[in-house]
């Protein structure tokens, strides 16, 4: 009989001993969810306005570089495979077949697509044409273009902001030590310093990125403007292009 209530309070003990681990080993994950929450919170409450004002201009500028790299990529707006093919079959005289190859939702496409179908109807002065592609290039760049000021005002602001929390961050420790009087303690001019360049930090974390982001996006509009240049001026420096200057040219000689 003591032997069964010996071994019954062993087991006991053990379930009793595996459950503890049980608890041990699956409580810390929230526990450690719940300091990098506090963590967080005193972070944001430390920094001030000044932080919250930038944790703003980082979210606004991470949507509008997602929403670039959308409407790029939607746009396939760098790519000239169609339109190199295009052009070989333009040289050829082959303007249909240039016409059909093209992919005009895309704006390099779309240009030289206009610029064929003018030079094709006739019923305009090559100079005109001209004038009216370099009207239609200029919105389409702008609309490439769009959104991009905000991201350079960003850019620029954000470390503004940063010097700005920090200046304010200091004239609250020195008077806090102007309130201390002869009893100053150490730690409060060292930590209103720490708490002060907090918001410098943030500042730069923010500005970096955007103006590394904001200088590639330029540069990959730059490189589309620098493709419907090129593009559209093969079009009309092609001998296609003279053949047809010159019918539309005979065409209205002898309508005179």
């Amino acid at each position: 009989m003591s032997v069964s209530v010996f071994t019954e309070l062993n087991i006991e003990n053990d379930i009793d001993n595996e459950y503890h681990l049980l608890c041990f080993v699956i409580t810390p994950e929230p526990v450690v969810e719940s300091s990098v929450q506090q963590k967080v919170i005193d972070f944001l409450q430390v920094g001030g306005p000044v932080v919250w004002i930038l944790i703003g201009f980082s979210v606004i500028a991470l949507t509008i570089v997602l929403l670039k790299l959308w409407q790029l990529s939607s746009l396939r707006a760098e790519s000239r495979k169609t339109v190199d093919q295009a052009l070989v079959a333009w040289r050829k005289k082959e303007g249909e077949q240039a016409l059909e190859l093209l992919d005009e939702k895309r704006p390099i496409d779309f240009l030289v697509g206009f610029s064929m179908r003018s030079l094709q109807a006739g019923n305009m002065d090559v100079s005109l044409i001209r004038e009216e592609v370099e009207r239609l290039a200029m919105n389409q760049l702008n609309q490439l273009r769009s959104y991009l000021r905000p991201l350079e005002i960003i850019a620029s602001l954000s470390p503004l902001l940063g010097l700005l929390g920090t200046v304010l961050g200091m004239i609250t420790a020195f008077q806090q030590m102007q309130g201390a009087g002869n009893q100053v303690d150490p730690s409060v001019l060292s930590g209103g310093i720490w708490q002060a360049l907090l918001t410098t930090a943030v500042g730069l974390a923010v500005a970096i990125p955007v103006v590394t982001l904001h200088s590639w996006l330029e540069r990959k509009i730059e490189r589309i403007a620098h493709n419907i240049n090129d593009a559209v001026t093969q079009v009309f420096t092609s001998k296609e292009a003279e053949r047809l200057v010159a019918k539309a040219a005979k065409e209205v000689l002898h309508a005179a």
